[in-house]
């Protein structure tokens, strides 16, 4: 090998929040992974800026809810106005998370550059750093089938320059990856250099984007809540973001603001000062007006909504976030999905590189991720159009009316929040034995639900011990009514079995056990070795020690106190399957059909 060549079983192009966020988890798994961005520096202010509960879950099972929870905005309420005799009016607010299981009842605001952060600085921790500024040149996927079918093999070669090179080093590099992540953005290299096509369509809907401190004059009440505002001039929208900025969505008309021999936006047409005055027309009667020199960042943008043709090509280049879907940015979705793209994708190449799964595995990807994508380019264009449009209340108006529009929001919460994301059955999801957990539904997440550990009585989120960001599959067994009973024995039988994934792949599980009882006369000692890992790990279904919270998780996940069950959450957090206590052998079939044999 040349010194201008190096191997590394995944690069990651682009150090987005889908990057960053799959880089993040490969380095915590010790997988030799590199990341470069073309940028010379990260993200300093603007873009993304919104975290919806379930991303905020995902952040938590990392470790890293607490970064960002500390520094960001909490969004809790949200405000509709809408025309009146003089101007805008409210007409009402209602909670900004309406999904009733959301663990975080609220949306949390922050500049791109600063959750960006939050991954960097985790990275760094494990030895990982951007490599900038860097561009990849050429791309090739080996089409053998022989080193496509090794997991050990390095088909793809990708060729870098440097943009900066230090003195005295080459600007080029030979780069032969056993895996590539494009997580470029809408403008992906990657996804174009494969000649995938991005499949949708441009709407004609074009908004203006500013951060700003509001001044001391703006009297308008709802600066802290999101605000969704309909008014003769056009709509706009408020969302508050961490400290005392905010962010303005402005609708402009696309006669102003689109060049007509292009067809595209123009920036040269507008600027913060012209943003700013089309903004004080749609907030009349209230004042709205921008501290002097703190507009932190702005743009115009056109409204598009694509899905990529494909996700992956021949299950070893892969393409993440923006790179294979676009959409809104007001619903608050575009980070949050590029990020659970890669919190899908990074535990599926972690167990392939370990060996524990085979290279089939990765089909799951664009499966899961790309049904996902539609969806949300489904619902984008839904709320799009009933944000943009003018209401039937409104003069001239031929929409939905204002009290539709409000349910409307609050009927898409369960999707917005991300909590309600469905994966459909496949290889690693199998919903056979749903009824043993009737209302922990298999191919959805783990739902959130206090318990207490049976060693100390602290209270705990089941979240926190069974859908940890680790990489392994978690075994939440829930065995019945005696700690030592039938149903423990039965499972300890079976994790024995010399034959059974559990024996052959130890290091690719963790068992959490969930007993019944109550916390003064619990004995954790009594559960049967092999679950009880650890003493954090025998937890209880009951209620902390002011007795207001937790307990009736078994009723909660409609699971019998009798017949218990055992529950198989993958490394992503969401439930793979269930099985009753009584036919755990349906397991055999589950984990062969994706896990490689020894």
């Amino acid at each position: 090998m040349s010194p201008n060549e190096s191997l590394v079983d995944v690069l990651i192009i682009g150090a987005g929040p889908a990057g960053v966020m799959c880089a993040n988890a490969l380095a915590r798994a010790r997988v030799n992974v590199r990341i470069i961005d073309k940028r010379p520096v990260k993200v300093a202010a603007g873009q993304a800026d919104g975290i919806q509960p379930r991303t905020i879950e995902v952040l938590q099972s990392y470790g890293l809810a607490d970064p960002l929870l500390s520094q960001a905005a909490n969004m809790v309420m949200a405000a509709f106005y809408n025309p009146g005799p003089n101007g805008i009016e409210c007409i009402g607010r209602v909670p900004d998370v309406t999904a009733p299981t959301a663990r975080y009842p609220y949306e949390v605001t922050l500049h791109q550059g600063g959750i960006e952060s939050i991954f960097l600085n985790s990275m760094s921790k494990e030895g990982l750093e951007v490599e900038r500024p860097i561009v990849p040149v050429s791309l090739q996927v080996s089409e053998d089938p022989k080193e496509l079918a090794d997991n050990r093999s390095h088909p793809v070669k990708v060729q870098l320059r440097k943009l900066a090179p230090k003195d005295g080093e080459s600007d080029t590099e030979t780069v032969r990856a056993k895996f590539v992540v494009g997580a470029d953005g809408a403008h992906s290299w990657v996804r174009k250099t494969l000649g995938i096509s991005m499949d949708g369509e441009q709407t004609d809907f074009v908004w203006g984007v500013m951060d700003i401190v509001p001044s001391e004059s703006t009297d308008f009440p709802d600066t802290r809540c999101k605000s969704a505002i309909h008014s003769a001039n056009g709509s706009c929208m408020i969302i508050p973001r961490e400290g005392d900025k905010i962010r303005l969505y402005i609708q402009l008309s696309d006669t102003d603001a689109v060049d007509p021999e292009t067809g595209r936006v123009n920036l040269g047409r507008y600027g913060p000062d012209r943003l700013m005055q089309v903004a004080k027309k749609t907030f009349s009667p209230f004042t709205m007006d921008a501290m002097p020199d703190q507009v932190d960042w702005w743009t115009i943008y056109q409204i598009g909504q694509r899905v990529a043709s494909s996700f992956t090509a021949r299950e070893r280049v892969f393409i993440a976030g923006d790179a294979c879907h676009t959409h809104s940015p007001k619903a608050g979705q575009g980070m949050n999905a590029s990020m659970n793209d890669a919190h899908n994708l990074a535990w599926k190449l972690v167990h392939v590189l370990r060996g524990w799964a085979d290279l089939s595995l990765l089909k799951t990807y664009e499966f899961e991720r790309r049904k996902f994508a539609q969806d949300l380019i489904s619902f984008d264009k839904t709320f799009s159009a009933l944000f943009s449009g003018k209401l039937s209340n409104d003069k001239d108006g031929n929409g939905p009316t204002h009290e539709e529009f409000i349910g409307a929001f609050q009927n898409y919460g369960n999707f917005s929040s991300g909590v309600g994301v469905h994966y459909a059955p496949s290889a690693i999801t199998d919903a056979t034995h749903q009824s043993a957990a009737a209302h922990l539904t298999i191919g959805q997440r783990l739902l959130p639900h206090v318990l207490v550990r049976a060693a100390d009585a602290r209270e705990i989120n089941i979240q926190d011990a069974a859908a940890v960001s680790d990489g392994r599959f978690k075994l939440l067994v829930f065995p019945g009514a005696e700690a030592a009973g039938a149903g423990a024995h039965r499972v300890t039988k079976y994790l024995a079995r010399p034959e059974g994934a559990f024996a052959r792949r130890p290091e690719a599980f963790d068992v959490v056990t969930v007993l019944q009882g109550e916390k003064t006369t619990a004995n954790w000692r009594a559960v049967p070795p092999a679950l009880r890992s650890h003493w954090s790990k025998v937890l209880l279904d009951d209620t902390d020690v002011t007795g207001t919270r937790g307990g009736h998780m078994h009723e909660r996940y409609g699971i019998s106190r009798v017949a218990g069950a055992l529950v198989v959450v993958r490394p992503d957090g969401y439930v793979g399957t269930v099985a009753p206590l009584d036919a755990l052998e349906t397991l055999d079939s589950y984990f062969a059909r994706f896990m490689a044999p020894l």
